[in-house]
């Protein structure tokens, strides 16, 4: 047998356990969100966010999807509702075995970005940035847009 025929076949269970490792804030939307939420890698953790005006629930897993659970824990999420930057925090406390939850007077929008940090009992404190209603396929889209607005203008002139 051919060395690079063995070393296809040693590559290739790497090759499906990827996404497994590949963390990167892509990878993780192009997954489909076990609760309709965003994920979002932060140190040990898988933390999904699943935010409504008004209310947050984070569910809190290890990498394998796994619940982590957060009795004792707390977490806090500072909310940016906008580009003008009125930004309020709320406070997130274990609900359920592995969710942290919380309410505050916000709204969701596109232009919001919430960052949330997560110190689970006997645990590092850890964060992650969360932005719920941005499109997933921002930076394509955008660009793609703005370059359909500098056709138009030349098209006036």
């Amino acid at each position: 047998m051919k060395p690079s025929i063995v070393a296809a076949v040693l590559a290739a269970p790497l090759i499906l356990l990827q996404p497994v490792w590949s963390h990167t804030d892509e990878s993780l939307d192009a997954m489909k969100a076990p609760h309709g939420g965003q994920v979002r890698a932060a140190g040990p953790y898988h933390l999904e966010l699943v935010a409504k005006d008004g209310e947050l629930v984070l569910h809190v897993t290890d990498h394998a999807w796994q619940a982590m659970k957060t009795g004792g824990g707390e977490g806090k999420a500072n909310i940016q509702q906008d580009k003008a930057g009125s930004r309020i925090t709320v406070t997130l406390e274990p609900s359920q075995e592995n969710i942290l939850t919380g309410s505050g007077e916000f709204q969701v929008t596109k232009e919001t970005v919430i960052v949330v940090f997560v110190k689970l009992a006997g645990q590092d404190a850890y964060g992650a940035k969360f932005t719920p209603l941005k499109p997933k396929t921002v930076k394509e889209g955008k660009a793609s847009a703005e370059a359909h607005d500098h056709d138009r203008q030349h098209h006036h002139h």
